[in-house]
């Protein structure tokens, strides 16, 4: 199933969320904000259907489980597969106007991401990845690179640990202590695991609440560049029970 085939349509799918989003950043909008407090702007909604609508006319149909319709999930397939979507991550970024947001597409196959598509339409950028055919940095003018992670730093050098702009966390501090020297990177939204997955970062600890669509489609851009995302017990961070929409903690590492 998996093929480049599938995974530009993915990539164009995005790329229309996007501009769908991009059509609301251009223009003021108003923000409402969800029963769990965090904010939802009409760019999310219109993100959302441009997805939900590209992924149905695919030639394979498979359960989705957007951010913006838990409630429509059916559930995964008996292949244990189904899409992961969340059309606008990095809400508070978009209010921000910074360009630090994402549209994140993912496919989930027995609890692991297997292809992955996380876009940036206010910078242009687009980060791809897939079973069997590697991860790849697409710039604004469309030229494709190849990403790796950058492996382990050597002895003695200084650790680039990326951390969330909007969601500093207060047991951060104690996990850098045991890392080490290290220069923190500031990012938003899924950006932070494709900056390890480009090697431009080593690590990214997530010690505060995400949930299932924050993570998939970039930790595929990760796991096919060569890096992994671990929860603090060690084990692969799993996307195997949607019911269970929050993630444990994790660590995503530039290496092995």
């Amino acid at each position: 199933m998996i093929d480049q085939i599938l995974l530009d349509a993915v990539e164009r799918i995005a790329r229309e969320a996007g501009d769908a989003i991009m059509n609301v950043y251009a223009r003021d909008f108003s923000v409402e904000e969800k029963e769990d407090k965090s904010p939802l702007t009409e760019a999310d909604q219109a993100a959302h259907n441009v997805i939900v609508r590209g992924l149905k006319a695919l030639p394979v149909q498979l359960p989705i489980l957007s951010e913006e319709d838990i409630g429509g999930f059916s559930g995964v397939d008996a292949q244990g597969r189904y899409w992961l979507v969340d059309p606008l991550d990095g809400t508070k970024e978009f209010i921000k106007r910074n360009g630090e947001f994402t549209v994140n597409i993912a496919l989930i196959e027995n609890g692991t991401p297997v292809l992955g598509v996380v876009t940036a339409p206010a910078l242009g950028t687009a980060y791809v990845a897939a079973e069997g055919l590697g991860a790849f940095k697409v710039e604004e003018d469309g030229q494709r690179h190849v990403i790796q992670v950058a492996g382990v730093p050597s002895e003695g050098a200084t650790w680039r640990v990326v951390g969330s702009r909007s969601h500093p966390s207060p047991d951060l501090a104690a996990w850098l202590d045991t890392l080490g020297e290290h220069e923190m990177l500031s990012m938003g939204s899924s950006l932070k695991l494709c900056l390890i997955a480009e090697g431009k970062a080593d690590a990214y600890p997530r010690l505060g609440p995400t949930c299932l669509w924050d993570t998939g489609a970039a930790h595929a851009v990760v796991r096919y560049a060569g890096g992994r995302v671990d929860t603090l017990e060690g084990q692969p961070l799993s996307y195997a029970n949607p019911t269970e929409k929050l993630n444990p903690y994790f660590v995503v590492w530039g290496h092995e």
